[in-house]
């Protein structure tokens, strides 16, 4: 899914939701039925996630174009590459403190 997709995607989200909750509301309102208006509101919710959360076509109209490394030294544009110099981040805990 590209940039604009994902801002499409929440759009249509949000909008669907609140659809959903106004529709679910009125309808429980006049059945006087708080399980129709719930059972109505977690539809619009399951409708929601089937729409917005899979990534159809629909959502990536504008992909990026990635430059290759080789074409970005081309034109300029400075590639990092990781050193052995620099330090690597260890995502080990450090060991606790022995209590005396």
């Amino acid at each position: 899914m590209d940039w604009q997709g994902q801002k499409q995607s929440e759009i249509l989200m949000q909008i669907m939701l609140v659809v959903s909750a106004v529709a679910a509301f009125v309808t429980g309102y006049v059945m006087s039925s708080f399980k129709n208006m719930l059972l109505i509101y977690a539809a619009g919710v399951v409708l929601t996630l089937l729409t917005t959360v899979p990534d159809w076509p629909l959502f990536n109209r504008h992909p990026l174009q990635w430059l290759d490394p080789k074409e970005a030294e081309i034109h300029g544009v400075r590639v990092q590459k990781p050193s052995k110099s620099q330090p690597q981040i260890s995502s080990k805990k450090p060991p606790k403190a022995s209590k005396k």
